[in-house]
């Protein structure tokens, strides 16, 4: 299977340069833009498969590239920023951005996030075909609403199952606090993120009912929520 082929939008050359070699090294296809006016040319004319992102270009803010692609595709896009404030990432995660790493990252660490999103659009592609979505020993039927750990059915109440569909649609992907509230209540007022974070810890309960069970829900403070694909 060929690797994907991945915009790099950096108008730091000494990063670029970085990112370029660590793609190259490990057969990684990509091409580069300079800023957001470029980064939207490349990714309307050649359709990569991930866009690695940053936000301070000289033209123009990254969130806006992110806003003028998700009007026209759902190409997964990590944003690498030196802005490490949750309110930035929240707003690009808002935008339509799938991950966020934060300057200064290792190559390691870049590699690993473009692994995850390689088998999300993996699993993407897989889910297309099927009604049936399984991650370990968790099993959702979407056609019959029904949901599985193990041999057993978990008894869910309409929102945990709404929750657990949004996120196993999202595999691998950070989910706002508010695009699930907004997914599930159609607003995003205080007292209903508090009453998310409720329906989470009941929902992990039942997912991760003995001390041996995959951890399978990832939280980030502050941010949003994260399902996590397990392997094996």
């Amino acid at each position: 299977m060929n690797k994907p082929l991945i915009l790099v939008v950096e108008d730091d050359p000494p990063v670029r340069n970085l990112m370029a070699t660590t793609l190259k090294a490990h057969d990684y296809r990509f091409i580069s833009a300079k800023n957001g006016t470029e980064a939207i040319m490349e990714a309307s004319t050649h359709s990569p498969e991930i866009v690695l992102l940053d936000l301070g270009l000289p033209d123009m803010d990254g969130t806006e590239v992110i806003r003028n692609i998700r009007s026209w595709s759902n190409m997964p896009i990590i944003v690498i920023s030196a802005r490490s404030e949750d309110a930035d990432k929240i707003e690009a995660l808002d935008a339509g951005a799938d991950d966020y790493l934060t300057k200064p990252f290792s190559v390691e660490e870049l590699l690993a996030r473009l692994r995850a999103t390689v088998r999300r659009l993996s699993i993407a592609a897989e889910s297309q075909d099927s009604p049936v979505f399984t991650n370990g020993e968790l099993k959702i039927d979407y056609a019959s609403g029904c949901a599985w750990l193990g041999a057993g059915e978990l008894h869910l109440t309409p929102i945990e199952y709404k929750l657990l569909c949004l996120l196993s649609r999202n595999v691998g992907k950070v989910l706002t606090h508010k695009y699930l509230t907004q997914s599930v209540w159609g607003s995003a007022w205080e007292n209903d993120v508090a009453s998310l974070r409720v329906y989470m810890a009941t929902l992990r309960k039942k997912l991760e009912r003995s001390p041996d069970s995959a951890r399978c829900i990832q939280t980030h403070v502050g941010i949003g929520y994260r399902m996590l694909k397990i392997e094996g």
